[in-house]
């Protein structure tokens, strides 16, 4: 691979010849935008009449259309960002999307089609017909530079203006270019600077889980966003129904990444953490980590399974009630067949205690019946059999036997109500039941949700609740229909429009959902694929959840085993994974540090190793000198010297013209005085707003403060770290995440001693 340079005509001349194709490019992207356009203000131009199938017809029209646009208006940014000159003479533009002219010629090929797998493939070694690789840098739609990179040397050498192609142009390379410009509040794809084992990653076989693993700045949540992007494209027809869920870290860590996908065409992803996955509950509390411990332990599915079973009883004493002055008993013997009986139909409790209800109304059918002393017709039973459905003391006597549960009161009544949790899970120690114990008004919290999820799936939908919601449909329908009736007589309608079809209509002028929207809306939704970051710091129990909404088992799961915090996740992806995935797992690694300069990460790796976490091979892509720098300080100097760092890199960062962002990160006590420190050098505006709840901040300020838990998945150009051992006191994997963070410096500020691997003078 070759890169030179060239004289200041021949680059002026190569500029113009790129800026006039990207001119035609963008120029096409207008069209198609503008052209799109009409024709969805032509189909909202109809509105909500003629018959349910042209409605229907129109809204998947005006879907299709809202979708084209908006994948068109985010590929803006950077629309074509490559070329590939071929050995048959031809050229090939790369870019986010695929346009063609209106001759319906290729102008622009998808970075995710086959065609344009040589881009992020081909090698001097193996150039796979590719003579010449060229990176186009943009600013807006306007060509500032390129970046060539020669493969097949001879061949070029050979060509009619071999001479000038041969000199290249030169550059820091667009990776290293991408490396050292200033970050923003939002993740920036790689879609123009994807490497090679990055590209065979994203473009691995849709069945089966993929683990990626992948040590930090590997570029891991880039190669799973950029696949989610590709399997999208190509297996559209099978992904594009079912959909497709990322699930990230917490909510902040979503916003960050919230702008790849869009910007590599694919707006329709489903995008949740583990506390958002449970329709109708708000995950907001807090609680120890040796609390959500427990809760993540596999043996709950067993416990829940218990206080399900525990929720159908046998009654001690016969039960008798009088029903129209004539005594039938609920007997210990009767229930207790009944919910055998049930039972065996292997549903779950809330629909299997439909066959236990019907199973003892006829029983006690059966004792009213024979008091009469004459047999009934079927249609006088049913009468009876509906009476004893109506008492009262029938429905207490039956629920007191078989309650209908919904999952919140289940596991709300577990945790709140010792002698509950006691019998139900054995398994657990005195003290750990203690720990679980709380008010039944306490706020839900993350690790719960795996928990409902469990016990919505071992319960089924309430059997009451869904004939509630039955009538309340039948009430709405009446209540339509009767307007519909009253609009055609005062309208004197000729007979061609029932009230029933008009009804119909008032009903289906609603806004069509999306299948994202559906999706997340619907907790027993099936998903065609998952991707999960941060994966190593799922429970077993949030597996199982997972593991619910893909079937098929196709997922992307990328983390490292060595920045795990919570004391719930994995400590090796084989011991978290085979139970649940046995073996159709496989293990790919990215072995390449794009984003930590060498001299911070080699001291984070010594760090890691230290303390025994399981490090993966990294190789730095890069060395800052100057990167990593400590200050001591006494303790009440740490949140002034975090401060004095703030306002030097502040003004470093301006200076540079690139700008960036920078994270103060330590325990939220530090986090305290540090931003008291901030606003006391006039510096207020710079800092991000307080959190809002637990992995909840704000990135759209040039400096953060987090707690090293919220930095995990983000990146800043700088870091200051306060207190590095208090720190490693809560989890080690926390400090090696902190130190992993930034592109350009870490600078560590403490008063305590440093933990081994980081101590220069050790």
């Amino acid at each position: 691979m070759t890169n030179g340079t060239v004289d200041v005509a021949g680059i002026d001349a190569e500029l113009r010849d790129e800026q006039e194709m990207v001119d035609r490019l963008y120029g096409r992207l207008d069209a198609l935008r503008a052209q799109t356009r009409d024709r969805l203000v032509e189909v909202r131009r109809h509105g909500p009449s003629g018959s349910p199938q042209n409605r229907s017809e129109r809204d998947a029209f005006a879907t299709l259309y809202e979708d084209r646009l908006a994948q068109l208006e985010a590929v803006e940014e950077r629309l074509a960002f490559g070329r590939l000159d071929l050995t048959d003479g031809a050229r090939r533009y790369i870019g986010r999307i695929g346009l063609t002219d209106s001759e319906h010629a290729s102008m622009l090929t998808d970075w995710r089609a086959p065609a344009a797998q040589a881009f992020y493939r081909a090698t001097a070694a193996q150039p796979d017909d590719v003579v010449r690789r060229r990176h186009l840098v943009t600013r807006g739609r306007a060509v500032t530079g390129v970046e060539d990179e020669v493969l097949d040397l001879d061949h070029l050498a050979g060509s009619a203006d071999g001479e000038a192609s041969m000199a290249g142009l030169s550059g820091e390379g667009a990776l290293l270019a991408s490396l050292a410009a200033g970050r923003t509040g939002h993740m920036a794809d790689i879609v123009a600077t994807i490497q090679a084992e990055q590209d065979a990653i994203i473009r691995s076989d849709l069945q089966g889980s993929l683990v990626v693993q992948g040590g930090p700045g590997t570029g891991k949540t880039a190669v799973a966003l950029h696949r989610a992007a590709y399997l999208l494209y190509a297996h559209r027809r099978l992904l594009e129904r079912s959909g497709v869920l990322l699930v990230g870290p917490s909510r902040t860590f979503l916003r960050y990444i919230d702008q790849v996908l869009p910007s590599l065409g694919e707006t329709g992803v489903v995008t949740s953490t583990i506390a958002e996955l449970f329709p109708g509950v708000v995950a907001t509390g807090v609680e120890d980590d040796a609390v959500s411990e427990i809760k993540g332990r596999p043996v709950w599915a067993r416990i829940i399974e218990r206080a399900v079973r525990q929720r159908e009883r046998t009654p001690r004493e016969a039960t008798e009630i009088s029903v129209d002055g004539r005594i039938v008993v609920v007997e210990p013997s009767d229930v207790a067949s009944a919910i055998a009986r049930a039972r065996r139909g292997n549903r779950p409790h809330n629909l299997a205690r439909t066959a236990f209800v019907r199973d003892m109304l006829s029983r006690l059918a059966d004792q009213y019946i024979a008091q009469l002393g004459s047999p009934l017709a079927p249609e006088d039973r049913a009468e009876i059999v509906e009476e004893l459905r109506t008492t009262r003391e029938v429905r207490i006597a039956l629920n007191l036997a078989w309650m209908p549960l919904t999952p919140q009161g289940l596991v709300r009544d577990l945790f709140s109500k010792p002698y509950r949790l006691e019998a139900a899970a054995p398994e657990l120690t005195s003290r750990e039941r203690r720990l679980l114990l709380r008010s039944a008004d306490a706020e839900w919290t993350a690790a719960d949700v795996p928990l409902l999820d469990e016990a919505a799936e071992l319960l089924g939908e309430d059997d009451q609740a869904a004939r509630a919601q039955a009538r309340a449909d039948a009430v709405r329908r009446d209540a339509e229909l009767d307007y519909a009736r009253r609009v055609l007589q005062s309208s004197g309608s000729d007979g061609l429009v029932s009230a029933e079809m008009l009804a119909d209509r008032f009903a289906a002028t609603g806004p069509r959902l999306t299948t994202a929207e559906r999706a997340a809306a619907d907790r027993t939704w099936t998903y065609g694929h998952v991707v999960v970051d941060e994966a190593q710091e799922l429970s077993a129990m949030a597996w199982r959840m997972l593991l619910r909404r893909v079937p098929t088992r196709s997922m992307t799961i990328v983390g490292d085993v060595a920045q795990t915090s919570s004391a719930a996740g994995a400590r090796s992806w084989q011991t978290m994974l085979d139970p649940l995935l046995r073996s159709s797992w496989r293990l790919s690694e990215l072995t390449v540090n794009y984003r930590t300069p060498a001299e911070v990460a080699d001291a984070a790796q010594r760090v890691a190793r230290a303390a025994g976490l399981p490090v993966s091979r990294l190789t730095s892509a890069r060395r800052v000198p100057g990167a990593l720098a400590i200050e001591r300080v006494d303790r009440e100097g740490v949140a002034a010297a975090a401060a004095g760092q703030v306002r030097h890199w502040l003004d470093e960062l301006d200076a540079g013209g690139s700008g960036g962002r920078i994270a103060v990160v330590g325990a939220p006590e530090l986090l305290a005085e540090a931003r008291a420190a901030v606003h006391a050098l006039g510096l207020g505006e710079a800092l991000g707003a307080r959190a809002t709840g637990p992995g909840v901040a704000t990135l759209d300020s040039p400096v953060s403060l987090l707690t090293p838990r919220e930095s995990k998945g983000l990146e800043f150009d700088v870091v200051v770290l306060l207190e590095p051992a208090q720190v490693m006191a809560a989890s080690a994997g926390d400090l090696y995440v902190a130190m992993t963070r930034p592109t350009r410096a870490l600078r560590v500020v403490h008063s305590a001693p440093l933990p081994p691997g980081l101590d220069p003078d050790a």
